[in-house]
């Protein structure tokens, strides 16, 4: 009996081996965090990219997707990240730019212009270089930036055509310097904002308007507010999917490999659904009693943008890409 006992237990662990290492390992989850609706193209990529996630592990990777910030504002859970937690945030190379200065550009004034110039970006040295040094001496593991959420404009009550237009305007942007200081270089007055308090704020006229991608209006039901889009199109908005290093490295390295497909994967799906809705919500938006504003001087934004490079003391890193992907 204890030889047939013993002889069944060497067959289960043979077996166990030959099922391959993810079959033998503990169960993982990553909670991912992103300041969105949950009516967002993002929040459906998100979910997609959960599932595939789950499929190929054959469930022993969960990802749970969290909207609207409900576990907590960006910053926040970036430190999170950074001391080890399981958690992920979708967020922008505006925040990473605060630990790696030059990744700064890749939100800057009319860096790139489409989704094709963002998926050559991966491949340049110097932004390969960059992730290298966030992950090593900040803690934070970019998994992908393919989420490509389209150009911001701004949305005001006045109509916008000039930065002169911009003077005097309380525009909401995010704390990162590179906002801060791009829509500053525009001709307004930025103010640092959580995304959840932009709709009171902007009820109590604690801002005049917000920078935003077509795509946001609805979710945040901006349109009720605000009369007027100016489309500048000053940043061509990629986000990029970022985990704690510390807790990337703790995953197996099958695991490791699928976290990052299948977020190229979603990603550059979703980026071409947004790019379709977008006409769409432009268009809702308009029935809705949005006015757009009519000649807005591309040139003199273009050139006007170009200053925050220059205060931020990163234009030798902005050319220094652009010499990489050709442009």
């Amino acid at each position: 009996m204890i030889t047939s006992m013993l002889r069944l237990g060497a067959v289960a662990a043979a077996l166990a081996l030959a099922a391959g290492p993810a079959a033998a390992q503990e169960r993982f989850t990553l909670r991912f965090n992103h300041v969105l609706g949950p009516t967002e193209p993002y929040h459906e990529g998100f979910q997609a990219w959960a599932r595939r996630v789950g499929e190929r592990t054959n469930g022993a990777f969960t990802m749970r997707v969290f909207h609207s910030a409900q576990l907590g504002v960006e910053e926040d859970i970036i430190e999170q990240m950074r001391q080890g937690a399981n958690i992920g945030q979708n967020t922008d190379a505006a925040r990473l730019g605060t630990y790696v200065k030059g990744m700064a550009v890749l939100n800057g004034p009319y860096f790139a212009n489409t989704i094709e110039e963002v998926g050559k970006l991966a491949d340049a040295p110097t932004i390969k270089r960059w992730q290298d040094e966030l992950a090593a001496r900040h803690g934070l593991q970019v998994l992908c930036f393919d989420w490509v959420q389209g150009h911001r404009h701004f949305y005001t009550n006045r109509p916008v055509r000039t930065p002169a237009d911009l003077a005097g305007q309380r525009i909401r942007t995010p704390p990162a310097p590179i906002w801060q200081e791009s829509v500053r270089a525009l001709g307004a007055a930025p103010v640092a904002m959580a995304f959840g308090e932009m709709y009171p704020a902007l009820q109590q006229r604690a801002i005049d308007g917000v920078e935003l991608v077509w795509n946001n209006i609805p979710g945040g039901r901006f349109n009720e507010v605000l009369r007027y889009a100016s489309e500048t199109g000053h940043i061509l908005l990629i986000n990029f999917q970022v985990v704690g290093s510390r807790f990337f490295q703790s995953l197996p390295a099958e695991f490791r490999t699928v976290l990052v497909e299948e977020c190229r994967a979603a990603g550059q799906a979703t980026s071409r659904r947004i790019a379709e809705r977008e006409r769409e919500v432009r268009q809702q938006m308009v029935g809705r009693g949005m006015t757009i504003v009519d000649n807005v001087d591309m040139d003199a934004f273009r050139r006007a943008g170009a200053r925050a490079y220059e205060v931020l003391g990163i234009a030798a890193e902005r050319d220094a890409v652009l010499r990489e992907v050709g442009r």
